[in-house]
């Protein structure tokens, strides 16, 4: 094979080409990093230590020497609004939207930053009217969200219905599951009003639109026991069985008292006593263990309860167990006993919460809308220390 003396020539050539082609680069780099105001970079350096309070007062002087910088604008906003000053985050964008110069997509985008700082600070209406003007634009999927999230805080659950089925035609994911809960709001004013059948016709949309509504069947249960049908009541409630076994703690009470009122109350205990050995509970075993204790005397309920604390050891097990053993202990050891209860008690009263599993708010009633979060449907029907002992 023969040398090409060419190559000799090319491969210097090759070699000058790209260390022009570099100095082009850097010095390019370096001009426009020149452009850039000295207080970006400070600003930039202050939030790179966390500190934005200084980051905030860099970029407000660089905004003021150049009204042109309109990323800046939402940066500094989006800050102000973060740290809970929703004034001058307002005022920051309504500034970027008087901007005779503003290009459409980023009239819209200042719009949408408006409409949020006037949500954060409370300002429903004001909010409501922006997110409407923004329905038909870029940015209308975010704004029907904000939307339903305005008609739930004011609890208009009519309208916050219309919200969820357009987020669902616009193909923003399925709403069944707040779409029922909301018509179980609806069911719960007509209820307080004492307006059952109003109730119970909400109550079939709710269960219309999502099946695994246990909520709705449990208020189902009431209105028909609120017209004075008991057997149709417990029809309802047992039917939270076929949905979720463990939810079944929440209506075990309703259960118990039903067959009471329908003279059945041996029917009510076993059937009690199935769901828990098919769930278990500590709210459950609260209820079996009264009713047994009602029905069968103290021996059966505090061997109902060992079994329990076997099958499930926890503290809030244990303190039922030191409840029924208190019941037949001799005089001489009733005092001690009576001691490690109360100890036993006091500390798993920390342990008796419900939890919900998006943000960990931990609360002691149930609730199926996370007062922390406002998600909906969020709450484990288990105690957080049952919870523990389950994984």
């Amino acid at each position: 094979m023969e040398f090409e003396t060419w190559w000799l020539l090319a491969i210097p050539a090759f070699f000058t080409l790209g260390w022009i082609a570099a100095r082009v680069d850097i010095k390019q780099l370096v001009s426009e990093s020149r452009t850039l105001p000295r207080g970006y970079f400070k600003g930039l350096n202050f939030l790179l230590n966390e500190q934005p309070d200084k980051a905030i007062d860099a970029f407000i002087e660089i905004v003021k020497l150049d009204p042109e910088t309109v990323e800046l604008h939402f940066a500094l906003g989006n800050l102000f609004r973060r740290r809970g000053e929703t004034e001058r985050a307002i005022r920051v964008h309504s500034n970027l939207l008087a901007r005779p110069d503003l290009p459409p997509e980023q009239k819209v985008h200042a719009q949408y930053e408006l409409g949020q700082d006037y949500l954060n600070a409370g300002l429903l209406d004001r909010a409501e009217e922006t997110f409407h003007q923004l329905a038909d634009s870029s940015y209308g999927a975010q704004a029907r969200r904000a939307l339903l999230e305005i008609y739930q805080r004011e609890k208009e659950w009519n309208r916050a219905i219309t919200a969820a089925l357009a987020l669902q035609e616009s193909g923003a994911g399925g709403r069944q599951t707040e779409i029922a809960q909301f018509y179980c709001e609806l069911a719960q004013d007509e209820l307080v009003r004492s307006d059952n059948d109003a109730a119970i016709a909400l109550l079939d949309k709710a269960l219309a639109t999502d099946r695994t509504n246990v909520r709705a069947t449990i208020m189902m249960g009431d209105a028909l026991l609120a017209k004075g049908d008991v057997e149709a009541a417990l029809l309802s409630w047992r039917r939270v069985e076929q949905q979720s076994v463990p939810h079944v703690a929440l209506v075990a009470q309703r259960l118990m008292d039903g067959y009471r009122a329908v003279g059945r109350p041996q029917e009510g205990v076993k059937l009690l006593k199935f769901y828990l050995s098919e769930a278990s509970s500590i709210d459950l075993l609260e209820v079996v263990f009264k009713a047994v204790l009602e029905l069968e005397g103290v021996d059966a309920a505090n061997q109902m309860v060992s079994d329990e604390l076997r099958r499930t050891p926890t503290l809030l097990g244990l303190d039922k167990l030191l409840e029924a053993r208190l019941m037949d202990a001799p005089p001489e050891t009733r005092s001690e006993l009576s001691m490690v209860k109360n100890l036993v008690h006091g500390y798993t009263q920390k342990l008796a919460r419900y939890q919900c599993g998006h943000c960990g708010f931990k609360a002691r009633q149930y609730y199926w809308q996370c007062p922390g979060c406002s998600k909906w449907e969020t709450y484990p029907p288990r105690r957080t220390e049952e919870l523990n002992v389950m994984n």
